[in-house]
């Protein structure tokens, strides 16, 4: 009798959540969008700075257009609970990458149970990504030695839904 059992080391977990509204522009709707990404994650958020200048757009290099705020570990997972639950615990298929990672917007961030409209802020929508992670995946990213994972080692779009559907009980549209 042979069981086969996983390797830890192919164990999916969530790395990060990151939640991102994109405004187009500087001024007091920066600091608005900064306080509803503070209200919907209990985080601080940071401003975002153009990386170019757009003339078109009136928009100048260094300039903030943007609101984010990156959030790690338990307080990751609650709050994708949440976020899912805003959408309806689905997920567009074509919203994941070949490497486990997948995206989603809302429309209006009231929508997110447990935050309350507040007049001075308004309705604004947003983009979150997620990033899923196995064990080893560090090599990618730290300062000595730096090395590729493995092609056997990334996460396929596929196991990511698996991952989702398991963990979160979402469906994937």
């Amino acid at each position: 009798m042979s069981q086969v059992t996983e390797s830890p080391m192919k164990k999916i977990s969530l790395e990060k959540v990151v939640l991102n509204m994109g405004v187009g522009k500087s001024g007091d709707i920066i600091s608005i969008a900064r306080k509803a990404l503070d209200q919907i994650s209990g985080k601080k958020s940071s401003a975002r700075n153009a990386k170019e200048t757009q003339r078109d757009w009136g928009v100048r290099k260094g300039e903030p257009i943007g609101a984010a705020v990156t959030i790690r570990g338990n307080d990751a997972v609650a709050l994708l609970k949440r976020l899912l639950e805003a959408k309806g615990n689905t997920v567009n298929g074509r919203s994941f990458d070949n490497f486990g990672n997948f995206s989603f917007g809302i429309r209006e961030h009231i929508d997110i149970p447990g935050v309350k409209y507040d007049p001075q802020i308004g309705i604004l929508g947003l983009g979150i990504s997620v990033t899923l992670t196995r064990p080893g995946y560090g090599i990618r990213t730290r300062s000595k030695h730096k090395a590729r994972v493995g092609k056997s080692h990334i996460i396929k779009s596929q196991e990511a839904k698996d991952y989702l559907a398991k963990e979160f009980g979402v469906t994937v549209t």
